[in-house]
C-alpha cells in the first residue's frame, strides 16, 4: 500500500504521493489508473514530491490521461504548503520540468508562488511556426468564433492558448477546447483559456486543461490569460482571476518580469492505495 493525500487549489484536485525517502516509480498507466474517478483516487493531476538538488523538492506532475507534463500552479502551492509546514519555514523551492519555482506562505494563510517570467517567443511555448504570439488567427476546421481571429500565446512552463470572449460562461469551453488542444500549431499540446475582461482588475476566466479537460481552477492557465490581458491593455499587471472554483491573485511584476500567483491551499483527505490493484482493474 503507498500513502498519498488527496488536495486541491480552488477545485483543481490532486493525489500526492511523497517518493522522497521511498522511491515510487509511476509511468503514464499507472498515473492514469490513480487519477480515474470510479476506479481509481480520482484527481486532475497525480503529483509525485522526489528529493532534488538545490531545491527543497522536485515536483513530478501527470494529468489524468497520464500524460507528464511540465507545470502545475495549483499544485506548486499545495506541494509548497506540505514542505513549509515540515521544514518550520515560511519560504521553499520546488523544481519541476518547466522550471523552478519559489514559493512563499502569506499572513492569511494562502501561498504566492513565484512562477518566474512567461515566455512569449513562438519557440519557447513551444509552437510549430512562427507568429505573433500576443495576436494571431487561429484557423481550426468545424468553428467559426470571433476569439479565433485574434488568440494569444503563452509559456509559463508550459503552452497555453488564451482566447477573449465577451461571455465567458457562455463560451464553448468543452467544443473548442480540445479542438485546440490538439491543434497542429501545438506541437505538445496545450491547455487553452477562455478570458472574459470585467474590468482593468478583474477577469473571469474558464479552461480547458490539456490532457484532464474542464478544470475548476487552473494556476499557470490565470497567470497566462493575465500576461496576455496586460499586453493588449485590456488590464492592469495586477489582476484577480475569478476561475470557476473561486479567486486567484496574479500580479506581473514589472521590476523584474515576473508572474506572481497567489491563492489558497485545501485539504480533501489522505489513505492508502494499492496502485497494483489499480492496474489491474483498469
Amino acid at each position: 500500500m503507498t500513502a498519498f493525500l488527496k488536495m486541491h487549489g480552488l477545485g483543481n484536485d490532486f493525489a500526492i504521493f511523497d517518493a522522497r525517502t521511498f522511491p515510487l516509480v509511476l509511468d503514464s498507466a499507472s498515473a492514469k489508473a490513480i487519477a480515474d474517478r470510479r476506479r481509481g483516487i480520482g484527481c486532475d493531476q497525480v503529483i509525485v514530491m522526489e528529493s532534488a538538488k538545490g531545491a527543497n523538492a522536485f515536483m513530478r506532475i501527470f494529468n489524468a490521461d497520464g500524460g507528464e507534463v511540465e507545470s502545475c500552479g495549483n499544485a506548486a502551492r499545495c506541494v509548497a504548503y506540505l514542505l513549509m509546514g515540515e521544514a518550520e519555514t515560511d519560504e521553499v523551492t520546488l523544481s519541476t520540468t518547466g522550471g523552478p519555482l519559489i514559493c512563499r506562505s502569506t499572513s492569511d494563510g494562502r501561498v504566492t508562488v513565484d512562477m518566474g517570467p512567461p515566455r512569449l517567443d513562438w519557440r519557447e511555448i513551444p509552437m510549430a511556426q512562427a507568429v505573433d504570439t500576443e495576436s494571431f488567427a487561429l484557423s481550426v476546421p468545424g468553428f467559426d468564433d470571433v476569439a479565433l481571429e485574434s488568440a494569444a500565446a503563452v509559456s509559463v512552463g508550459n503552452p497555453h492558448c488564451v482566447l477573449f470572449v465577451k461571455d465567458a460562461e457562455r463560451a464553448p469551453v468543452a467544443e473548442l477546447g480540445p479542438a485546440i488542444e490538439r491543434h497542429a500549431w501545438f506541437p505538445s499540446r496545450t491547455n487553452v483559456e477562455f478570458v472574459q475582461r470585467l474590468s482593468p482588475t478583474h477577469l473571469r476566466l474558464r479552461v480547458w486543461e490539456r490532457g484532464a479537460g474542464i478544470t475548476r481552477a487552473c494556476g499557470t492557465g490565470a497567470c497566462a490569460a493575465a500576461v496576455a490581458a496586460s499586453l493588449r491593455g485590456l488590464t492592469e499587471r495586477k489582476v484577480i482571476v475569478q476561475l470557476d472554483g473561486g479567486e486567484l491573485e496574479i500580479e506581473w511584476r514589472e521590476a523584474d518580469d515576473h508572474v506572481l500567483m497567489t491563492g489558497p491551499v485545501g485539504f480533501s483527505f489522505g489513505g492508502e492505495v494499492n496502485i497494483k490493484a489499480l492496474m489491474a482493474d483498469a
